[in-house]
């Protein structure tokens, strides 16, 4: 059999193909010449994006469509995925499960999606669910934190069609209660969002700190409806229960009212320790500006300045350039959904839906937000996300996070099979 030389030339042009897609963030470098493999595929691939167009969270959907573009134009400058044109539709969402089904029906039905992605609300996640598996599409999660999704619905129920890639609830309370243990705290409050959310992490974040805290309360809770503008007597409930710590799931413009009216109530010189486990959203930051204060504990589903590495850096500065804003979090899980696609692909060498899911299980990706893993067992993206205290910098017109706290995934998230002993932090 004749061997095949390469030239200097070659070996050099190779070299800096590969140095060039190495710069360009989690892009997979595609074999060409001597080492092609590329898989015949009828293009173009089509992705259905949906997240909050409309209403108060809005923002959210903006901060999508910036991550999903981004992604899209890159893709597609670099020749697209194995070699056929990426395609997008993005769809308002609402918070509405109704809604979310029929984005999705008409994606898949009416558009022709192959794959789909997006969804801010828990509850459109586990309402999508059943729908994903009759539609046989894969549905990539990119905010939606309930961890129901990947427990019930991926793990118990054998729905392989769904996937997420941001962080889930284990992060915003089982990794919160990893911190407040080491917190000279032995009273802990919380004003938290009247749902699902708002109910699990705060059910979340007792049992696990009182696992390494016995001598720990939860002395005061106050439930706020979705929408709600005036905090005033929630926190004047907490303030009359006098605690230590306070821990509070509201996000986005609900959380920014409440920093600014707990301001107006002095409310962060009674209560020394608190903690935003959605504080550190780029929403949330650039909202409540210099009215944030300094030392609160916050976190979220990705923080643009960490990892402090080339490939997170040089993302944040390319989206800089393209969007003049710092990236939010799921402009980063957005992002990164295209990417993973992309791989998925070309590993499998289809975008058949069961190949893809193969491909998908296990599989590791390098991200702006670091590495992640896909979780065979239920399709959860294991990842690590700091925890940090606000503090004031020149550079930012908003609080960044000063000391980080880094509780790793495989410490704080669930594991399966999710029941009995060993199942749930601290392990």
């Amino acid at each position: 059999m004749k061997k095949t030389k390469m030239s200097r030339r070659d070996f050099m042009k190779a070299g800096l193909l590969t140095t060039a897609a190495a710069a360009l963030g989690p892009v997979a470098f595609k074999p060409t010449g001597l080492w092609a493999a590329t898989p015949n595929l009828k293009g173009p691939i089509k992705v259905g994006y949906q997240a909050v167009l409309s209403g108060t969270l809005a923002g959210y959907g903006a901060f999508h469509n910036m991550g999903v573009i981004l992604a899209t134009e890159e893709i597609n400058a670099a020749g697209g995925i194995a070699g056929v044109k990426l395609e997008v539709e993005f769809r308002d969402s609402t918070l509405a499960a109704p809604e979310a089904i029929k984005n999705a029906r008409y994606f898949v039905d009416s558009w022709g999606a192959d794959f789909l992605g997006g969804i801010d609300s828990s509850g459109q996640a586990l309402a999508l669910a059943p729908v994903m598996a009759e539609l046989d599409r894969v549905l990539m999660v990119t905010h939606a934190a309930t961890e129901k999704l990947t427990e019930e619905h991926v793990f118990k129920k054998g729905i392989k069609q769904v996937f997420r890639i941001c962080t889930p609830t284990y992060q915003d309370s089982n990794a919160a209660a990893f911190v407040a243990k080491d917190l000279p705290v032995k009273t802990w409050s919380t004003i938290s969002p009247k749902y699902e959310y708002g109910y699990t992490c705060w059910e979340m974040f007792k049992n696990t700190l009182t696992k390494f805290r016995s001598d720990v309360s939860f002395i005061a809770d106050s439930w706020a409806p979705f929408g709600t503008t005036d905090f005033r007597a929630h926190i004047n409930t907490i303030l009359d229960a006098k605690p230590q710590g306070f821990y509070s799931t509201e996000w986005a413009g609900e959380l920014i009212s409440m920093v600014k009216q707990a301001n107006q109530a002095g409310f962060f010189e009674k209560v020394k320790h608190v903690m935003f486990p959605v504080g550190a959203a780029m929403d949330v930051l650039e909202g409540c500006g210099p009215e944030l204060p300094d030392n609160v504990w916050i976190s979220g589903r990705y923080f643009f300045l960490y990892p402090d590495d080339r490939r997170n850096n040089d993302w944040v500065a390319r989206f800089r350039k393209r969007w003049d804003h710092y990236p939010a979090y799921v402009s980063e899980t957005a992002y990164s959904t295209f990417y993973a696609f992309k791989k998925a692909v070309e590993e499998s060498g289809s975008k058949d839906t069961a190949k893809v899911i193969q491909a998908l299980e296990g599989m590791t990706f390098e991200s702006p937000a670091g590495k992640r893993v896909f979780r065979k067992e239920d399709h959860q993206a294991m990842y690590n996300v700091p925890w940090g205290l606000t503090v004031s910098n020149p550079k930012y017109p908003f609080k960044v996070m000063g000391k980080q706290i880094v509780i790793p995934a495989g410490e704080c998230f669930n594991r399966p099979p999710f029941e009995g002993p060993g199942t749930k932090p601290p392990f």
